[in-house]
């Protein structure tokens, strides 16, 4: 990378793209329009889906965003495995009348996400669980696009070289962590793990994991970031697409600490503890996203009758400061303006 890249918006906060509904054109809008960096996820959308979601947003703003893009995965799986997984909980499916989904595997649209961003691209396209050929981030380089990619280790820091911009993910964030395998490799705090990429790495860090305060948000600064992504800040935001059960389980004081957990996904993630990560964390499989499908039905059915104890809560180990207020208003907080 022959210049510096520059961070696209007035303040150094980006709201972190969240998969599964969270993020929104709304809210998207209102953080770019606030000065910060809005994100859309497009993992689990369909390329058409994703392609409305940006023409939405450039409805609500003219401000630069980004979309954020699952890489696909390429971990093998053990099939009797996941067999094994599914009887045991399909008394869960059976007790909310319902069935459990397909264990497949997928590309999560890959291919066609990739060709439509390319030919119409935002300020910023990221990828999550992998680092993509640096012929693909140079395509995105000449159409104007900033590439970032995520990543959980000084190792995937030094893979994503080819990357314009690295989104740092410490240990405390919620969600999915965005490791290139779906290995138990260490987590890590967000500032020692700021500090290992900073030694293999000259980019740009986007750093992630428990900021939820404009004091965050200066400490990551202090520590070499050039910007701070948010996620849980944002779950109880009106313009989010937080469900309903997961917006009361974040303010229901009988939820006391989070964990991360293999149960809901097949793939680590952070969120609150409930009953169902306590009984089933110990018995999923790395198995990714065939467990994510077939635990899908089981899901869907819990947020719908208003079952916390069921549903996937993700959530940072900062849930306790996150506020119902508009995202403008947060993304204000965060940067102390």
């Amino acid at each position: 990378m022959s210049d510096p890249v520059r961070w696209p918006s007035r303040l150094p906060v980006m709201q972190a793209p969240m998969a599964g509904g969270a993020s929104t054109p709304e809210l998207a809008a209102a953080v770019s329009e606030a000065g910060g960096l809005g994100f859309l996820a497009a993992g689990y959308r369909t390329a058409a889906q994703m392609r409305q979601e940006i023409e939405r947003t450039r409805e609500l703003t003219s401000h630069p965003f980004g979309v954020n893009v699952f890489m696909p995965t390429a971990d093998d799986v053990d099939q009797a495995e996941i067999d094994d997984y599914a009887r045991a909980i399909g008394k869960e499916a059976r007790r909310l009348s319902t069935t459990l989904g397909v264990p497949v595997g997928g590309d999560d649209d890959f291919p066609a996400k990739v060709a439509d961003l390319l030919a119409d691209p935002p300020a910023m396209v990221g990828f999550t669980f992998g680092c993509p050929q640096d012929e693909l981030v140079q395509a995105f380089r000449d159409r104007g696009t900033t590439v970032v990619v995520t990543v959980t280790s000084a190792a995937e820091a030094r893979l994503a070289s080819a990357a314009d911009m690295l989104c740092v993910q410490g240990e405390e964030a919620g969600g999915h962590r965005g490791s290139f395998t779906n290995a138990d490799a260490e987590a890590m705090p967000l500032e020692r793990l700021l500090s290992q990429v900073r030694k293999v790495s000259r980019l740009p860090l986007i750093a992630g994991g428990a900021v939820a305060t404009a004091a965050d948000v200066s400490r990551v600064l202090s520590a070499g970031a050039t910007a701070a992504a948010a996620g849980t800040a944002f779950l109880l935001c009106p313009e989010s697409g937080t469900g309903a059960t997961h917006r009361a389980a974040l303010t229901d004081p009988h939820f006391t600490r989070t964990a991360v957990t293999r149960a809901f996904t097949g793939r680590p993630a952070r969120g609150l503890v409930n009953r169902f990560m306590t009984e089933y964390s110990g018995r999923a499989p790395a198995a990714y996203p065939q467990i994510h499908h077939l635990t899908a039905p089981l899901r869907r059915a819990a947020a719908a009758g208003g079952d916390a104890q069921t549903l996937h809560l993700w959530a940072g180990t900062s849930w306790r400061r996150a506020r119902e207020a508009p995202a403008a208003e947060v993304t204000a907080g965060l940067a102390a303006i």
